[in-house]
């Protein structure tokens, strides 16, 4: 007897959902695994048990599992519920943004097998990489097909530094122009966020401007983490050249150096200048301040849950106010993403306060928190991965429990991943209506 394993859509975009079906079963207990072999050479696997009834047929959208990998009714469970089993050879290669491939497998009760291939691609047809070197700038643009001009995205990684290819060539693939900037741990970057100054984002967008003309002259800017915390304070400090923000994870206040400091410096040490300036961050001299959860984990061995500490910093009004990033000065809409189980910092109180002030001060344009419940600090696009919850900090060596579950953190991606695509849309098409 044969069975037929059915993927609607074998090739196409990491973010197209995908329908994995069955038909052709013997009654009983089905076994489904999936397997994944990364660019960087490390291996994921996941796998899950059902029943299948008279009738022969399985669909994972609606199927709950015997057993297995993941415990709910999730259309893309075999992909987002993937874990590492082996580690990867060429890290380098993480963030590689070549086709995913990965190949699933189905036995049924009676020992028939059947398999198929999802092939996930970041980079649509069509869409150019050109790396960028034009003084001290450093990154990578990606550009959409055909004649343009295109709205633009700059997008900012967080503490860990690098360049943001993935995502950029994801933003690009949906025909935004998207220049994936680095600011450091990056060629021709310096190796730690220690007083990185304003003026080089400055230089950044007044670069793109001039020599990528996006349409209507629309420039969104986004970014995770500490890259959140930094694209608010673009768009504060430079309001004409910002159209839009939009905050993955964000703080809502000025940090100082933390983790990705010089090893020489302490952690409050200042992150940010303007003008030969440092900004004012919420833990230098706060007397408040209290590391213990920063460099003490709950269990010998665990991971560091390291949110607590920030919410130490926050009893003092005064340090909490001058340190306060002025969200009110953006001139566009603002979008910030949360998770409630956020391990990393208290992103979602932090974006209910970025909202609560626009509000409070009569914001002229749409602001929007996404909240997502049970979620943690990883949250980006949606069809990938999301077990790897405690991650090693790439400047700081250490684990860090970023919080959430994997299939709390896959929801939260395609929630999210959905509301900014709709979010920039909507934002360009005013942006356009009004120059």
């Amino acid at each position: 007897m044969s069975i037929t394993l059915n993927i609607d859509t074998p090739d196409g975009p990491i973010d197209r959902p995908r329908s994995i079906t069955a038909s052709g079963l013997a009654s009983g207990v089905a076994r489904l695994s999936a397997s994944f072999t990364h660019p960087d050479s490390s291996v994921w696997q996941s796998h899950a048990a059902f029943a299948v009834a008279d009738d022969g047929a399985l669909d994972v959208a609606t199927a709950v599992p015997l057993e297995g990998d993941w415990h709910d009714a999730e259309p893309m469970a075999p992909v987002w519920a993937l874990r590492q089993v082996s580690a990867p050879v060429d890290p380098e290669l993480s963030d590689s943004t070549e086709p995913r491939r990965i190949a699933l497998h189905l036995v049924d009760a009676a020992g028939n097998e059947a398999q198929a291939t999802i092939v996930q691609y970041l980079v649509a047809p069509g869409v150019t990489r050109r790396e960028v070197r034009e003084g001290d700038l450093s990154g990578t643009l990606f550009t959409p097909p055909g004649e343009g001009p295109h709205p633009l995205v700059v997008l900012l990684n967080g503490s860990g530094g690098g360049t943001p290819e993935q995502r950029a060539a994801l933003f690009a693939s949906h025909g935004y122009a998207t220049f994936a900037l680095a600011w450091f741990k990056a060629p021709g970057r310096p190796e730690y966020i220690s007083g990185t100054p304003l003026e080089y984002f400055e230089q950044a967008l007044a670069w793109a401007a001039r020599e990528l003309q996006p349409r209507a002259g629309f420039i969104a800017v986004a970014g995770h983490s500490r890259g959140g915390e930094l694209a608010l304070l673009l768009g504060a400090t430079f309001p004409e050249r910002v159209s839009a923000v939009i905050g993955y994870v964000p703080s809502a206040v000025i940090h100082g150096t933390l983790r990705a400091g010089r090893p020489d410096e302490p952690r409050d040490a200042t992150a940010w200048t303007w003008r030969g300036e440092p900004l004012r961050n919420i833990w230098r001299d706060n007397p408040h301040a209290d590391w213990h959860a920063f460099d003490h984990p709950s269990a010998p061995g665990a991971p560091l849950r390291q949110a607590p500490a920030f919410l130490t910093v926050e009893r003092n009004a005064q340090f909490t106010a001058a340190a306060r990033i002025p969200v009110e000065r953006i001139a566009g809409p603002v979008l910030v993403i949360s998770g409630s189980d956020d391990g990393f910092w208290p992103s979602e109180a932090y974006c209910d306060r970025i909202k609560a002030d626009l509000v409070a001060r009569e914001h002229p344009w749409p602001v929007e928190h996404v909240h997502n419940a049970g979620a943690g600090h990883a949250i980006g696009f949606p069809f990938v991965p999301t077990t790897d919850i405690a991650k090693v900090h790439p400047v700081a060596g250490v684990a860090i429990d970023g919080g959430g579950t994997p299939v709390a953190n896959a929801r939260a991606n395609r929630r999210s991943w959905e509301r900014v695509l709709a979010f920039l849309a909507a934002a360009r098409v005013e942006h356009e209506a009004q120059t």
